[in-house]
């Protein structure tokens, strides 16, 4: 491979190439073996019956889900926010390794 390809990468072929043509079909025909062989088709199929047969309980699972993760994501920033505002000695981690060998090197001066 040439440092030409490596940096500008390939052409994005024409959707009527044939040989992105069959790579496209042979790719998409190895990813329904790979479903068909997980048994994901069946699995979607259950989750789907169940997921008409109970609406409400369905609805409450999947916003359920959505909401607790922005609440965990919300609950984590406010986290990180307050350790940030919390820290008495140095900010970033350069300041704190140099505030440590400072405290090191008045240690072993004072013996």
């Amino acid at each position: 491979m040439s440092l030409k390809k490596i940096i500008i990468g390939e052409p994005m072929p024409d959707k009527n190439d044939p040989k992105y043509k069959e790579r496209y079909e042979r790719e998409v025909e190895a990813g329904r073996k790979f479903a068909e062989k997980i048994k994901l088709p069946w699995l979607f199929g259950k989750i789907q019956l169940w997921a008409n047969d109970n609406r409400k309980a369905f609805l409450v699972i999947v916003f359920g889900i959505v909401i607790g993760c922005f609440a965990l994501n919300i609950f984590n920033m406010v986290r990180a926010y307050n350790r940030h505002n919390s820290r008495s000695h140095g900010g970033t981690a350069v300041e704190r390794v140099d505030s440590a060998l400072q405290n090191n090197r008045r240690h072993f001066n004072n013996r």
